[in-house]
C-alpha cells in the first residue's frame, strides 16, 4: 500500500504522483521503439544550440522552430489541431519576453510548457474530489455520493472502477458499487469477483466490510435506470457514503448504445461521471471523448478521465493531452497496471519530461 499512496495529515488517502517511477515502468517499451523515429530529446537538443541572455525574443525566433516544436509533439502522439493550439499560446507567452542571462530557450521553453500542461492537466483534481465528497456529506446527510464510470469496451472499465473503489475505502468511505452494465454476459459476476477481493484487501478488524455489490441481474435499458435508482436508495438506507456505478461498454459510434446514456444519466444523477480512456487509443481517443460527452445531453458532461495502460506505452502522454483538450476535462488517475493499487495521479514534470 505504500507504494499506492499514504494518509495526509487531514486524514485524505492520496494516491502516489507518476513521475520518477514511470522512466522504469516503460524501460521496456521504449526498448521496442522504432529505430527510425525521432528521439525523444530531439525539441531539448535543437534547442540547447541556441544559448541566450537578456535577448528579447521575437516572433521570427519562434516561427523559425515552431515547425521542429509541431513535428516533435505530433510524433508523441497529440493531434496536429492540440499542437499548433499548444505552440500557439507557447509562441504568445515567449514573444517579446526577456531572457535571463545564460539561459537556453530549452530551458525557457520547457518552463512555457510546464506552465500550459499544468493549466491543461490539473494535477491536483483528485484532492479536489476528496474536497467535493467530503462536502456534499456534509450538506446532504443520508444522500450518498454517486460516481459513473463509462468508456468503450474492452478499456479496462471495471478493473478501474474497482481500483477507485479501493482508493476510496483508503479514505474510509463505505461504497456501494452498482452493476449497470446489464447487457454484457458475465458483467456481474466479473464485478462480484472485484467486491469480494476488495472485501478481503480492506476488511476491518472487528470483520465489517465496508463494500457491497448491488445487482439485479441483465435485462434491457429499461432495467439499468431502474438499477440505478435503487441503488441510490439502498445505499442511503444502509449507510453507503459512495455509490460507485459500473456500466456497459459501448463503441462511440454506435448510436443506439450511445443514445441510452441520456437515459441513465437523468435517472442516476451522478455528482461526477468519469470516463475510463486508453494510453493506446491514439488520436481517436479524441472522437470517443466527444460522442460520450456529446451522449450526456447539454445539461451533463464528462466530469474527469481515467486513462488506463500508461504502462504500456511510452507515448501515453500524447493521448492523455488529447482527452483533454478535446472537452475541457481533466485527468483524475492513470491506471499503471491491473491491481488496484496500480493508480496513479498526474506528474507535470513527467508529461514535460515526455514531451521534449
Amino acid at each position: 500500500k505504500d507504494a499506492f499512496g499514504a494518509k495526509a495529515k487531514d486524514g485524505k488517502f492520496l494516491v502516489r504522483s507518476l513521475n520518477e517511477e514511470m522512466n522504469t515502468i516503460l524501460e521496456k517499451g521504449l526498448k521496442n521503439t522504432d529505430e527510425s523515429e525521432q528521439p525523444s530529446g530531439m525539441v531539448s537538443g535543437f534547442f540547447q544550440k541556441y544559448v541566450t541572455g537578456g535577448k528579447t525574443i521575437t516572433k521570427d525566433d519562434m516561427n523559425s522552430i515552431s515547425q521542429k516544436i509541431l513535428n516533435h509533439l505530433i510524433a508523441k502522439n497529440i493531434t496536429q489541431e492540440t499542437a499548433n493550439k499548444l505552440v500557439a499560446k507557447i509562441q504568445e507567452k515567449l514573444v517579446g519576453s526577456k531572457t535571463p542571462s545564460f539561459t537556453s530557450l530549452n530551458t525557457i521553453f520547457k518552463s512555457a510548457l510546464n506552465e500550459e500542461l499544468t493549466k491543461i492537466l490539473s494535477p491536483t483534481i483528485s484532492v479536489d474530489l476528496l474536497n467535493d465528497i467530503k462536502k456534499h456529506l456534509r450538506e446532504k446527510p443520508g444522500q450518498p455520493y454517486v460516481l459513473a464510470v463509462v468508456g468503450v469496451n474492452g478499456v479496462g472499465k471495471s478493473t478501474n472502477l474497482s481500483k477507485i473503489a479501493y482508493w476510496l475505502l483508503q479514505n474510509d468511505y463505505r461504497v456501494l458499487i452498482t452493476a449497470c452494465d446489464t447487457f454484457r454476459s458475465g458483467a456481474v459476476q466479473q464485478l462480484k469477483v472485484h467486491v469480494d477481493n476488495l472485501k478481503l484487501a480492506t476488511c476491518l478488524e472487528d470483520g465489517e466490510a465496508r463494500i457491497e455489490l448491488f445487482e439485479k441481474g441483465y435485462g434491457d435499458a429499461s432495467l439499468v435506470t431502474k438499477v440505478a435508482k435503487a441503488s441510490i436508495e439502498y445505499a442511503s438506507k444502509n449507510d453507503f457514503q459512495i455509490v460507485l456505478m459500473d456500466t456497459a461498454g459501448r463503441a462511440h459510434t454506435n448510436d443506439q448504445l450511445m443514445a441510452s446514456l441520456l437515459a441513465f444519466g437523468n435517472a442516476a444523477n451522478p455528482n461526477k461521471i468519469i470516463m475510463v480512456g486508453e494510453a493506446l487509443t491514439g488520436n481517436d481517443s479524441v472522437a470517443q471523448a466527444q460522442n460520450f460527452n456529446k451522449a450526456f445531453g447539454s445539461k451533463r458532461h464528462i466530469d474527469f478521465f481515467l486513462v488506463s495502460k500508461c504502462d504500456t506505452v511510452d507515448k501515453s502522454i500524447g493521448t492523455i493531452v488529447n482527452l483533454v483538450t478535446s472537452i475541457g476535462a481533466p485527468v483524475l488517475f492513470v491506471g499503471v497496471g491491473q491491481t488496484y493499487t496500480d493508480l496513479r495521479t498526474l506528474s507535470v514534470d513527467w508529461a514535460v519530461n515526455l514531451l521534449m
